[in-house]
């Protein structure tokens, strides 16, 4: 499971003399500018669910115990070495001696108890929560702690590299979403909020040749032309997760660099399981008989898509193919709406949030559940808006979103996520899941969880996105493959 991403000149001369952002993209080889779709809320990975805070500040600013790689192994980071006890819940960890914080502490053990305490303490935000409950943190000296874990979690090394898992300073932690301090070797420069964040080397970082860009700029571009104007124009020089819509006019051209990479992302048609009639699996089995997954692939994200029936990915361990329990039916949808007794038209709300994939696919999706008698009715929102609405007050019918999170099986155990599925049977499967240490068991269970929830229509699963970055030609560097969403700043340079 651990071991799994023409510059027109006239044009570009032009954007250079107006932008200043354009001039450092092209004139400065120890600096970059990375386009993002989406602005993160926040900071602090620890108190948000955003993965765009992740893409800022993971391995950037804030640190963890372990890194994830782009081929999704796990090695030491703030952690050089950590050993497993035979029943398979307790790690111990050696820690990194002479790390410091941007603020000048002592990265010590103290700093990862306080950091796991918090993220699993009755207050805690964290999207993660659960996992840090479940873990007692003991400090034996001041570069070794001791996790205890109260279940079998052989993933454990790659949770703990998660941007939800860094290890904060305790006196800046409330402070984290607008002034992070971290022990990365970055740190941040200025915050313009809805145009662009910089970040700059940190001269105080215990290996200071790590990184070798010495600025970054993210800007953030939701508007796919827009997206594709900025990268031909030289205001950007990697766009990560491009708009799909844009990618063939980068193939065929020499001064650009098109890397598909695959992940463990799931999109997926979310169903609030507690508004009725949706908390009638009947009425959800119609929603997903009405949906043809390849339509949908096609329409939202121009083919980069592979079907799923549920929440669970081609490549991660225990998977099967489910994509059989819910086919594209369109009979047996109104069929299923009829036993329902729901009365049709049926009148939803489908919440959307900015990016393309959401947007572009909810056009299709309402298309389609149109020919069966629900008329939805779409309502687009800002990405904080949805944070707030739809996940926070799950103020909505149905919504479009890609979960991103590589190991988030345990959501639908979670009885106040956002989406409203509860099911004792699957909490006692996911229980029974995350006790079992044999692979093998753990896989058939696995395959049982996921066989359970395409049965339930928990959601409507759509498919595994393949997520495009365009790039100039000559940055090196970029991850080949997201196994988590980062982006790994110490490993660009220019060629």
């Amino acid at each position: 499971m651990l071991n799994r991403r023409t510059l027109l000149t006239t044009a570009g001369a032009t954007v250079a003399l107006a932008t200043p952002l354009a001039g450092m993209a092209q004139g400065r080889k120890d600096a970059i500018v990375i386009g993002m779709a989406l602005e993160p809320p926040g900071l602090d990975p620890t108190t948000g669910a955003a993965a765009a805070i992740a893409e800022v500040v993971h391995y950037n600013i804030l640190e963890t115990l372990t890194k994830i790689n782009a081929d999704g192994s796990v090695t030491p980071l703030l952690a050089e070495s950590w050993e497993v006890s035979p029943d398979l819940k307790t790690y111990t960890f050696k820690l990194r001696r002479g790390v410091k914080y941007q603020n000048g502490e002592p990265f010590n053990a103290a700093a990862v108890k306080f950091s796991f305490d918090r993220a699993g303490g009755e207050k805690s935000t964290n999207k993660d929560k659960r996992t840090f409950a479940n873990l007692a943190t003991q400090v034996v000296d001041d570069y070794t702690v001791v996790v205890i874990n109260k279940e079998i979690d052989p993933d454990l090394p790659f949770v703990l590299g998660q941007a939800t898992a860094v290890i904060v300073e305790p006196k800046s932690a409330e402070t984290n979403a607008s002034k992070p301090v971290g022990t990365g070797p970055y740190k941040l420069d200025n915050w313009a909020k809805g145009s662009s964040l910089t970040l700059s080397k940190w001269d105080g970082f215990r290996s200071p040749a790590t990184a070798k860009i010495n600025k970054v700029t993210f800007r953030f571009i939701s508007d796919t032309a827009a997206q594709a104007a900025a990268m031909l124009s030289g205001d950007v020089d990697v766009f990560a997760r491009i708009g799909t819509r844009v990618v063939p006019q980068f193939k065929a051209n020499p001064q650009f660099q098109v890397i598909l990479a695959g992940s463990r992302a799931k999109t997926i048609l979310s169903i609030n399981n507690r508004k009725k009639p949706l908390d009638d699996v009947r009425v959800r089995r119609a929603i997903l008989a009405a949906i043809d997954r390849k339509a949908v692939i096609e329409g939202a994200a121009d083919g980069f898509g592979v079907p799923i029936g549920s929440h669970y990915v081609p490549g991660a361990a225990g998977y099967i193919d489910t994509t059989g329990i819910n086919p594209f039916d369109i009979e047996k949808a109104k069929k299923l709406l009829a036993e329902a007794g729901v009365k049709t038209p049926l009148e939803l709300t489908m919440t959307l949030p900015p990016p393309p994939y959401a947007r572009q696919g909810g056009e299709v999706i309402v298309a389609q559940l149109a020919k069966i008698g629900i008329v939805v009715k779409i309502q687009n929102v800002e990405w904080a808006q949805w944070l707030s609405g739809t996940y926070g007050n799950k103020d909505y019918d149905l919504s479009i979103i890609s979960h991103v999170e590589p190991f988030d099986l345990g959501n639908y155990a979670k009885p106040d996520y956002y989406w409203g599925y509860q099911s004792k049977a699957f909490n006692a499967l996911f229980d029974k899941i995350k006790s079992t240490g044999n692979a093998a068991e753990r896989n058939k269970l696995l395959g049982d969880a996921q066989k359970m929830l395409a049965t339930d229509a928990a959601n409507g699963f759509l498919y595994q996105p393949q997520f495009p970055t365009v790039a100039k030609k000559n940055v090196k560097g970029i991850w080949k493959e997201n196994p988590i969403f980062v982006n790994d700043l110490s490993a660009l340079s220019w060629g």
